[in-house]
């Protein structure tokens, strides 16, 4: 064989059965069933018993995807793991230039064969291009030494350039799916941010993200209020639960650097390259090889507000250049997708402030005046007046005088404090952000010094518990009115939700409740359900302190 490709000397007469295999491999756009094809066609042309794919991996080291035919269930079972490119398998990824071997355990390169794996004499490998990168390598073998010829060879050249068309096109298509998909996924999400919440958000673009590409778990991470740790706010698929809440340092990790620099990173295995702070506290629960870890970027500022962090299973195939453009290209519409929502409650609110600041005027203004003034006139009634007569007036101007006082506690509550503390606020806006998945505005009430008993990271439970509790009355209880109680000791906080509604049930108290039981248990406090006649009342407790 002459050339560096090795290109292939067809035989006359197997014209006819060449177009035809041709014709097969190319006829689907699918890449497995293209892959598939392949390894079938160099079975049919050589006579082949057994045949591979490998696909060489992006280092041109190993091999990442193994597609075979030949072998049933139960011996590649009893086989174990997949080849990874050693042996005479590696020398087709270190020299790509085809191998005929009539006996290939006489060959110094091979490196012999795993328990429960067939005896192989006969050997032929030839790499398979894509515009003169090697994208894998075809693998033949026989059981019978000398089987193969020089024929073969030639055959086997040949369908390993038909197989670089067909794959490249199947990639082409593959890719533009892709695409296809996150760009639907990204419409998606957006019109999903209409009516959800932000830990809702996350969630969603989490589970599109884990599901468009192909990972095993996801998280959303985003910088604590000490600004010394990171928070996993959200987690999907392995692992979720155990990484769902938890926190750890930030320094030295690679979430710290994305979120610094604002720029996408990509490992092949997190064994051998991530910092140990985030092994610990990913590759501890999930044993994930590749991962992606991609800013969270929006509009108003070009600081992330968090990180996606996708991984997959150790052992599967890396992320490609076009995954990671496509995620970040998600992330960044997710990320903008929530600033606007972000801005239109915003905006919301400032009216519904507006609109409560004229209402506390009126009732200022007029209403209280006008009460005032009757009560003024009553007393005056009562002066004339004697006996049991005078003493039923004067019960009516009590009346009177708690209807102000009412009215003057209404007008405090309604009128913008620019001087709340930060748990207060948080919970109030909390609380407004859910009022129209509730349809009607829950009663939210404080009890003790919670501002002054509380950090940053304490009001991010509270706000997190009362906004969980919240939104499941809204998915689950049919209610008609909540309460929301904060109350807060020098040693304990506690956050009571309570509704008239028919109750949570069993999916309801799992339902996203599974989050603040995590916090709760992490700050040494109690979760609790109590079932009412009507409603249900949740009680979340935390340690101060």
């Amino acid at each position: 064989m002459e050339g560096e490709r090795g290109d292939a000397v067809v035989p006359e007469g197997d014209l006819s059965v060449l177009l035809r295999v041709q014709a097969r491999i190319s006829s689907v756009l699918d890449l497995p069933t293209v892959l598939r094809r392949v390894v079938e066609a160099g079975l049919e042309l050589t006579g082949a018993r057994y045949g591979a794919l490998g696909v060489v991996a992006a280092d041109g080291r190993d091999l990442e995807q193994f597609v075979h035919v030949g072998m049933d269930a139960a011996t590649v079972e009893a086989i174990g793991h997949l080849p990874e490119g050693k042996g005479l398998l590696g020398a087709l990824i270190d020299d790509p230039r085809p191998i005929r071997l009539a006996n290939l355990s006489e060959d110094p390169r091979s490196s012999g064969f795993p328990a429960g794996h067939p005896e192989l004499r006969g050997f032929l490998g030839a790499p398979v291009r894509i515009r003169d990168k090697v994208f894998g390598n075809l693998y033949l073998a026989t059981s019978e030494p000398g089987a193969f010829t020089e024929r073969h060879e030639q055959l086997v050249v040949w369908l390993a350039n038909v197989a670089g068309t067909a794959i490249e096109n199947a990639r082409f298509y593959d890719t533009g799916q892709r695409r296809e998909r996150w760009l639907q996924a990204s419409s998606d999400t957006t019109l999903r941010m209409l009516t959800g919440t932000p830990v809702e958000m996350f969630e969603s673009i989490a589970r599109s993200v884990l599901e468009l590409s192909e990972a095993d778990v996801v998280t959303v991470i985003q910088p604590a209020a000490d600004g010394e740790s990171l928070v996993v706010e959200v987690a999907v698929g392995a692992g979720a639960e155990e990484l769902m809440a938890s926190s750890y340092p930030s320094a030295g990790t690679l979430t710290k650097h994305v979120l610094e620099t604002g720029t996408p990173v990509v490992v092949d295995s997190t064994r051998d390259r991530l910092p140990q702070p985030l092994s610990v506290y990913l590759s501890a629960v999930v044993p994930v090889g590749p991962v992606m870890v991609l800013p969270l970027v929006g509009t108003v500022t070009a600081k992330p507000r968090g990180v996606l962090m996708v991984g997959r299973l150790r052992g599967r195939r890396r992320f490609d250049d076009d995954e990671v453009d496509m995620a970040s290209g998600f992330a960044n519409h997710a990320s903008i997708a929530l600033e606007l929502l972000e801005a239109r409650r915003d905006q919301q609110r400032v009216l519904l402030l507006e609109d409560r600041a004229r209402i506390a005027r009126d009732l200022h203004d007029h209403v209280i005046q006008q009460l005032f003034a009757a009560g003024m006139g009553l007393q005056g009634v009562a002066a004339g007046l004697a006996g049991q007569e005078a003493a039923q007036v004067e019960r009516i101007v009590g009346q009177v005088d708690e209807a102000i006082r009412q009215i003057r506690s209404s007008i405090f509550q309604l009128t913008p404090q620019r001087f709340s503390g930060q748990l207060r606020k948080a919970v109030l806006e909390a609380a407004a952000e859910v009022t129209p998945a509730l349809g009607f505005s829950p009663d939210v009430g404080f009890s003790g010094p919670v501002d002054l008993l509380s950090d940053p990271d304490l009001t991010a439970d509270v706000v997190a518990v009362v906004r969980e509790g919240l939104t499941n009355i809204a998915r689950h209880a049919n209610a008609s009115g909540a309460q929301v109680l904060v109350s807060g000791t020098t040693e304990q906080m506690t956050v009571t939700v309570t509704d008239d509604g028919v109750g949570l049930g069993e999916v309801g108290r799992r339902s996203g409740l599974d989050n603040i039981r995590r916090r709760a248990k992490r700050r040494s406090g109690t979760l609790s359900f109590e079932d009412r006649a009507p409603g249900t009342r949740v009680t979340w407790t935390a340690r101060v302190g």
